[in-house]
Protein backbone atom coordinates (compact mmCIF):
# COMPACT_ATOMS: atom_id res chain seq x y z
CA UNK A 1 0.00 0.00 0.00
CA UNK A 2 1.62 3.46 -0.69
CA UNK A 3 2.56 5.61 2.10
CA UNK A 4 1.65 8.95 2.02
CA UNK A 5 2.81 12.30 3.33
CA UNK A 6 1.36 15.65 3.69
CA UNK A 7 2.84 18.63 1.30
CA UNK A 8 2.56 20.89 4.31
CA UNK A 9 2.61 19.03 7.74
CA UNK A 10 5.42 16.97 6.51
CA UNK A 11 6.12 14.01 8.32
CA UNK A 12 4.13 11.39 8.77
CA UNK A 13 0.63 12.14 9.06
CA UNK A 14 -2.84 10.36 10.17
CA UNK A 15 -4.69 9.45 6.98
CA UNK A 16 -7.82 10.79 6.57
CA UNK A 17 -10.46 9.04 4.42
CA UNK A 18 -13.32 10.85 2.81
CA UNK A 19 -16.42 9.11 1.81
CA UNK A 20 -16.87 11.95 -0.70
CA UNK A 21 -14.56 11.22 -2.76
CA UNK A 22 -11.34 8.60 -2.98
CA UNK A 23 -8.20 10.60 -2.30
CA UNK A 24 -6.72 10.81 0.66
CA UNK A 25 -6.36 14.09 3.13
CA UNK A 26 -4.47 14.92 6.15
CA UNK A 27 -6.23 14.79 8.92
CA UNK A 28 -4.47 17.72 11.13
CA UNK A 29 -5.39 20.32 7.77
CA UNK A 30 -7.78 18.75 5.27
CA UNK A 31 -4.93 19.32 2.35
CA UNK A 32 -4.64 16.26 -0.18
CA UNK A 33 -1.86 13.97 0.88
CA UNK A 34 0.86 13.01 -2.22
CA UNK A 35 2.36 9.54 -2.22
CA UNK A 36 5.76 9.71 -0.62
CA UNK A 37 8.83 9.29 -2.43
CA UNK A 38 9.92 5.56 -3.30
CA UNK A 39 13.36 6.44 -3.09
CA UNK A 40 15.43 5.33 -0.27
CA UNK A 41 15.79 8.69 2.44
CA UNK A 42 19.40 8.82 1.47
CA UNK A 43 18.91 9.06 -2.32
CA UNK A 44 16.14 11.24 -2.01
CA UNK A 45 18.32 13.79 0.25
CA UNK A 46 21.37 13.29 -2.37
CA UNK A 47 18.92 13.49 -4.68
CA UNK A 48 17.56 17.13 -3.48
CA UNK A 49 20.54 18.69 -2.95
CA UNK A 50 21.99 18.03 -6.59
CA UNK A 51 18.61 19.35 -7.96
CA UNK A 52 19.21 22.45 -5.19
CA UNK A 53 22.18 23.01 -6.61
CA UNK A 54 21.70 22.98 -10.38
CA UNK A 55 18.85 25.08 -9.21
CA UNK A 56 20.54 27.91 -7.67
CA UNK A 57 23.17 27.87 -10.92
CA UNK A 58 20.26 28.32 -13.08
CA UNK A 59 17.81 30.60 -11.26
CA UNK A 60 19.09 33.56 -13.12
CA UNK A 61 17.93 32.80 -16.29
CA UNK A 62 15.27 30.56 -15.35
CA UNK A 63 13.76 34.09 -13.62
CA UNK A 64 14.63 36.06 -16.71
CA UNK A 65 12.99 33.32 -18.81
CA UNK A 66 9.50 33.24 -16.72
CA UNK A 67 9.58 37.03 -17.03
CA UNK A 68 9.95 37.03 -20.76
CA UNK A 69 7.01 35.20 -21.01
CA UNK A 70 4.77 36.98 -18.67
CA UNK A 71 5.38 40.41 -21.10
CA UNK A 72 5.53 38.26 -24.16
CA UNK A 73 2.09 36.16 -23.79
CA UNK A 74 -1.05 37.41 -22.05
CA UNK A 75 -2.28 34.42 -21.70
CA UNK A 76 0.98 33.29 -18.95
CA UNK A 77 -1.18 33.97 -15.63
CA UNK A 78 -1.91 30.29 -15.79
CA UNK A 79 1.63 29.58 -15.94
CA UNK A 80 2.98 32.27 -13.97
CA UNK A 81 0.83 30.39 -11.24
CA UNK A 82 2.51 27.69 -11.26
CA UNK A 83 5.58 29.90 -9.34
CA UNK A 84 3.39 30.79 -6.49
CA UNK A 85 3.89 30.25 -3.36
CA UNK A 86 0.70 27.52 -1.59
CA UNK A 87 -1.73 29.39 -0.09
CA UNK A 88 -1.67 30.30 3.40
CA UNK A 89 -2.88 27.64 5.48
CA UNK A 90 -4.84 29.85 8.05
CA UNK A 91 -7.22 31.02 4.77
CA UNK A 92 -8.00 27.89 3.27
CA UNK A 93 -11.40 27.30 3.02
CA UNK A 94 -11.47 24.11 4.76
CA UNK A 95 -10.40 25.67 7.90
CA UNK A 96 -14.01 27.27 8.49
CA UNK A 97 -15.00 24.14 9.30
CA UNK A 98 -12.59 23.65 11.87
CA UNK A 99 -13.74 27.09 13.28
CA UNK A 100 -17.38 26.41 13.74
CA UNK A 101 -18.57 27.61 10.50
CA UNK A 102 -21.69 25.06 10.01
CA UNK A 103 -22.88 25.82 13.61
CA UNK A 104 -22.96 29.55 13.14
CA UNK A 105 -24.75 29.08 10.04
CA UNK A 106 -27.13 26.57 11.75
CA UNK A 107 -27.92 29.37 14.12
CA UNK A 108 -28.54 31.83 11.49
CA UNK A 109 -30.89 29.22 10.25
CA UNK A 110 -33.38 29.72 13.11
CA UNK A 111 -34.02 33.27 11.88
CA UNK A 112 -36.28 31.41 8.61
CA UNK A 113 -38.46 29.47 10.95
CA UNK A 114 -41.55 31.30 11.93
CA UNK A 115 -42.77 32.45 15.58
CA UNK A 116 -45.77 32.49 16.74
CA UNK A 117 -46.99 35.53 19.13
CA UNK A 118 -50.42 34.72 21.39
CA UNK A 119 -51.64 38.30 22.33
CA UNK A 120 -53.59 39.33 25.57
CA UNK A 121 -56.79 39.48 23.54
CA UNK A 122 -56.42 35.74 22.94
CA UNK A 123 -55.58 36.23 19.16
CA UNK A 124 -52.50 34.89 17.78
CA UNK A 125 -49.88 36.66 14.98
CA UNK A 126 -47.17 35.19 13.52
CA UNK A 127 -44.06 36.38 12.51
CA UNK A 128 -41.45 35.23 9.50
CA UNK A 129 -38.87 36.34 7.02
CA UNK A 130 -39.43 36.31 3.21
CA UNK A 131 -36.35 36.15 0.55
CA UNK A 132 -36.98 38.96 -2.43
CA UNK A 133 -38.64 37.24 -4.92
CA UNK A 134 -40.21 34.63 -2.89
CA UNK A 135 -44.40 34.31 -2.30
CA UNK A 136 -46.18 35.04 0.63
CA UNK A 137 -46.62 32.21 2.84
CA UNK A 138 -50.31 30.77 3.28
CA UNK A 139 -51.32 30.12 6.98
CA UNK A 140 -51.11 26.48 6.73
CA UNK A 141 -47.57 26.72 5.29
CA UNK A 142 -46.47 29.11 8.23
CA UNK A 143 -47.95 26.61 10.82
CA UNK A 144 -45.92 23.32 8.85
CA UNK A 145 -43.08 25.00 9.07
CA UNK A 146 -43.30 26.05 13.05
CA UNK A 147 -43.73 21.96 13.54
CA UNK A 148 -41.20 20.94 11.12
CA UNK A 149 -38.56 23.97 10.53
CA UNK A 150 -36.58 23.06 7.37
CA UNK A 151 -33.20 21.06 7.90
CA UNK A 152 -30.96 22.78 4.94
CA UNK A 153 -29.32 19.71 4.52
CA UNK A 154 -28.75 20.10 0.92
CA UNK A 155 -27.41 22.83 1.55
CA UNK A 156 -25.27 22.36 4.20
CA UNK A 157 -23.40 19.10 1.99
CA UNK A 158 -22.84 21.78 -1.02
CA UNK A 159 -21.39 24.27 1.46
CA UNK A 160 -18.81 21.23 2.68
CA UNK A 161 -18.53 20.41 -1.11
CA UNK A 162 -17.48 23.94 -2.35
CA UNK A 163 -14.98 24.66 0.39
CA UNK A 164 -13.06 21.59 -0.36
CA UNK A 165 -13.49 22.15 -4.34
CA UNK A 166 -12.00 25.37 -3.76
CA UNK A 167 -9.48 24.67 -1.48
CA UNK A 168 -8.25 21.88 -3.97
CA UNK A 169 -7.54 24.56 -6.41
CA UNK A 170 -5.38 26.92 -3.96
CA UNK A 171 -8.06 29.95 -3.56
CA UNK A 172 -7.93 31.18 -0.41
CA UNK A 173 -11.23 32.37 1.85
CA UNK A 174 -11.36 35.16 3.82
CA UNK A 175 -14.49 35.96 6.27
CA UNK A 176 -13.76 39.73 6.05
CA UNK A 177 -15.92 42.80 4.57
CA UNK A 178 -15.16 43.23 0.78
CA UNK A 179 -13.47 46.19 -1.02
CA UNK A 180 -15.97 46.25 -3.25
CA UNK A 181 -18.68 49.09 -2.12
CA UNK A 182 -22.09 47.53 -1.02
CA UNK A 183 -20.60 43.66 -1.94
CA UNK A 184 -22.08 41.04 0.26
CA UNK A 185 -18.74 39.07 -1.59
CA UNK A 186 -16.16 39.32 -3.75
CA UNK A 187 -13.50 37.25 -6.02
CA UNK A 188 -10.12 38.73 -6.17
CA UNK A 189 -8.14 36.84 -8.74
CA UNK A 190 -5.03 38.91 -8.55
CA UNK A 191 -4.73 37.73 -4.72
CA UNK A 192 -6.32 34.39 -5.34
CA UNK A 193 -8.22 35.13 -2.48
CA UNK A 194 -12.50 35.32 -1.69
CA UNK A 195 -13.89 37.57 0.62
CA UNK A 196 -17.17 37.03 1.92
CA UNK A 197 -18.95 39.56 4.98
CA UNK A 198 -18.88 38.36 8.02
CA UNK A 199 -22.97 38.93 7.67
CA UNK A 200 -23.78 36.34 5.25
CA UNK A 201 -23.19 33.62 7.76
CA UNK A 202 -25.59 34.83 10.47
CA UNK A 203 -28.19 34.87 6.84
CA UNK A 204 -28.00 31.04 7.31
CA UNK A 205 -26.96 28.11 5.34
CA UNK A 206 -28.89 28.50 2.61
CA UNK A 207 -28.05 32.68 1.56
CA UNK A 208 -24.28 31.70 2.39
CA UNK A 209 -24.43 28.48 0.25
CA UNK A 210 -25.45 31.09 -2.76
CA UNK A 211 -23.29 33.49 -2.16
CA UNK A 212 -20.28 31.16 -2.09
CA UNK A 213 -21.66 29.44 -5.44
CA UNK A 214 -21.88 32.99 -7.19
CA UNK A 215 -18.11 33.48 -6.19
CA UNK A 216 -17.29 29.48 -7.26
CA UNK A 217 -18.90 30.52 -10.93
CA UNK A 218 -16.32 33.78 -11.10
CA UNK A 219 -13.42 31.83 -9.60
CA UNK A 220 -14.19 29.09 -12.99
CA UNK A 221 -14.75 32.32 -15.47
CA UNK A 222 -10.90 33.26 -13.94
CA UNK A 223 -9.77 29.66 -14.77
CA UNK A 224 -11.52 29.47 -18.41
CA UNK A 225 -9.54 32.74 -18.68
CA UNK A 226 -6.58 30.99 -18.68
CA UNK A 227 -5.77 30.76 -14.56
CA UNK A 228 -6.76 32.24 -11.15
CA UNK A 229 -5.12 35.38 -11.66
CA UNK A 230 -6.49 35.86 -15.44
CA UNK A 231 -9.02 38.14 -16.78
CA UNK A 232 -12.64 36.19 -16.51
CA UNK A 233 -14.50 34.52 -19.67
CA UNK A 234 -17.75 33.90 -19.93
CA UNK A 235 -18.58 30.20 -19.53
CA UNK A 236 -21.22 30.00 -21.59
CA UNK A 237 -23.77 29.13 -19.21
CA UNK A 238 -27.52 29.82 -18.82
CA UNK A 239 -27.08 33.92 -18.24
CA UNK A 240 -31.64 34.48 -18.10
CA UNK A 241 -31.93 36.63 -14.95
CA UNK A 242 -35.60 36.49 -12.95
CA UNK A 243 -36.90 40.36 -12.38
CA UNK A 244 -35.55 40.05 -8.66
CA UNK A 245 -32.17 39.24 -9.66
CA UNK A 246 -31.84 41.67 -12.78
CA UNK A 247 -32.51 44.21 -9.94
CA UNK A 248 -28.95 43.29 -8.29
CA UNK A 249 -27.10 44.45 -11.00
CA UNK A 250 -28.36 47.80 -10.59
CA UNK A 251 -27.49 48.08 -7.17
CA UNK A 252 -24.82 50.60 -6.65
CA UNK A 253 -21.81 48.06 -6.24
CA UNK A 254 -22.24 47.65 -10.12
CA UNK A 255 -22.33 51.17 -11.26
CA UNK A 256 -19.11 51.78 -12.54
CA UNK A 257 -19.06 48.28 -13.93
CA UNK A 258 -18.30 47.58 -18.03
CA UNK A 259 -20.73 45.71 -20.01
CA UNK A 260 -18.11 42.81 -19.79
CA UNK A 261 -17.64 42.81 -16.02
CA UNK A 262 -22.34 42.83 -15.85
CA UNK A 263 -22.44 40.00 -18.63
CA UNK A 264 -20.17 38.18 -15.75
CA UNK A 265 -22.31 38.88 -13.04
CA UNK A 266 -25.68 37.57 -14.93
CA UNK A 267 -23.96 34.32 -16.05
CA UNK A 268 -23.11 34.16 -11.82
CA UNK A 269 -26.94 35.46 -10.58
CA UNK A 270 -28.63 33.18 -13.32
CA UNK A 271 -26.76 30.00 -11.71
CA UNK A 272 -26.27 30.95 -8.21
CA UNK A 273 -29.28 28.76 -6.80
CA UNK A 274 -27.72 25.87 -8.69
CA UNK A 275 -25.85 25.02 -5.85
CA UNK A 276 -24.21 21.66 -7.35
CA UNK A 277 -23.29 23.81 -10.40
CA UNK A 278 -20.75 26.11 -8.77
CA UNK A 279 -18.01 23.13 -7.98
CA UNK A 280 -18.77 21.41 -10.75
CA UNK A 281 -17.29 24.41 -13.02
CA UNK A 282 -14.32 24.63 -10.81
CA UNK A 283 -13.37 21.57 -10.82
CA UNK A 284 -13.61 21.03 -14.75
CA UNK A 285 -11.87 24.39 -15.31
CA UNK A 286 -9.16 24.99 -12.48
CA UNK A 287 -6.53 22.63 -12.29
CA UNK A 288 -5.30 21.03 -8.86
CA UNK A 289 -3.11 22.61 -6.47
CA UNK A 290 -2.29 19.65 -4.85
Amino acid sequence: MARYRCPDCRGAVIRLSDPLERRPRCRRCGQLLRPASLLPAGSAIALGVAAATLLLAAAPDLLRGVATLAVRYPLAPGLMERFDPPPDPRRRPLVLLREGLLQQLAEGDARWTPRVEYLSSGGTRYFYHRRPGEPPLSLAQIRALIDLPPSFDKEREAVVELLRTLQDVGVQLDLTKPRKRAAAAEWDGSARTLRIDPSVVGHGTLDFARVLNHEAIHVAQSCFGGGLRASPKLLGIDNQLTPELAEQLDQPTYAEATSAERALEAEAYANQKRLGLGAALVSRHCPLRS
